[in-house]
Parts: C-alpha cells; sequence; structure tokens
C-alpha cells in the first residue's frame, strides 16, 4: 500500500535560485518554483494507516523553509569553489565569479543542486530525522522542477 502527499496541493514548495555547472544552459544563475511529492509504501499499522500525514508534512515544511527564496550552492562540488565569511558566500565556477549575501544563501552537502541531488538530500534526511514506524518499506522524495518534470529517490528500509 502506499500513502502520498502532493506538494501541490498541501503548499509544500519552495522557489529557489541555482546554477548546473558544465551545462550549456543550466550554468547560468537561474530558478525554480519547486514542488515536493512524497510516496510511503508499507503495511497499515495499528493505528489503521502507514504513517500520520501531519507529521510528514511538519518535517517536508521544516526542510523546505531552509531553502525556500534561497541561492542554493553545492559544498561537496568539484567544480563550485566556495568561500563563505559571516558576511557573504563567494562561488567561483566555470569562469564565473558569484558573491552573495550570507543570509541569502542555503549551503547544501551534495556535489550539485540539480534535482536528483536534491531529492536524494531530501529522502535520505526524512529517513534519518523521523522516527519511521516498523511497518514502512521504503520512502521517495520527488522533487517538480517545473510541472512535468520531476527526480524521484527511493530508500529502502
Amino acid at each position: 500500500m502506499y500513502l502520498e502527499i502532493d506538494g501541490g496541493y498541501g503548499g509544500i514548495r519552495f522557489s529557489a535560485c541555482h546554477f548546473i555547472p558544465r551545462h550549456e544552459k543550466c550554468s547560468r544563475l537561474h530558478g525554480h518554483s519547486y514542488i515536493v511529492r512524497l510516496r510511503l509504501e508499507g503495511d497499515i499499522g495499528e493505528e489503521g494507516m502507514i504513517m500520520d500525514f501531519v507529521v510528514l508534512k511538519k518535517k517536508l515544511k521544516e526542510i523546505i523553509e531552509e531553502v525556500d527564496h534561497k541561492t542554493l550552492l553545492p559544498t561537496t562540488s568539484k567544480d563550485v569553489h566556495l568561500t563563505v565569511t559571516d558576511e557573504s558566500v563567494e562561488a567561483i565556477c566555470d569562469g564565473k565569479r558569484y558573491v552573495f549575501p550570507r543570509m541569502d544563501v542555503t549551503l547544501l552537502d551534495i556535489p550539485t543542486t540539480t534535482a536528483e541531488e536534491m531529492s536524494k538530500m531530501m529522502a535520505e534526511r526524512m529517513v534519518k530525522e523521523l522516527k519511521l514506524p516498523s511497518n514502512v518499506r521504503s520512502l521517495s522524495i520527488g522533487l517538480d522542477e517545473e510541472r512535468g518534470q520531476t527526480a524521484w529517490y527511493t530508500v529502502v528500509l
């Protein structure tokens, strides 16, 4: 059995800007209005549900609050070189230099800020930070960069 949360209807969405190194078009700084989706696979538990929607939505909203209306930069990239101070973040990539106010940036522990890497990061974080019931077999996160263009990552428990 599956439980799904569609962030498009549930208000689990965020806007952010990023760039993808070495990409012909997406290496330029640009933004998206992302929608987060969640899918749990499992059996109905003792409470008559796979898991409480409220708990899942609360954690998703906590995660997106950290990235909403921010510039997203990868900290483990071999292509993006960052200098971080209390006041600013300098990013050098593909011969370009960006300087952002520190408060406008979220640093992500991923190699690149693609929808694929961000959905993986979110799914792994959900599994790590939530106490999932033993009846849950997998958790998947889908991240829409735009409608009809979604990257999915699944953690099998």
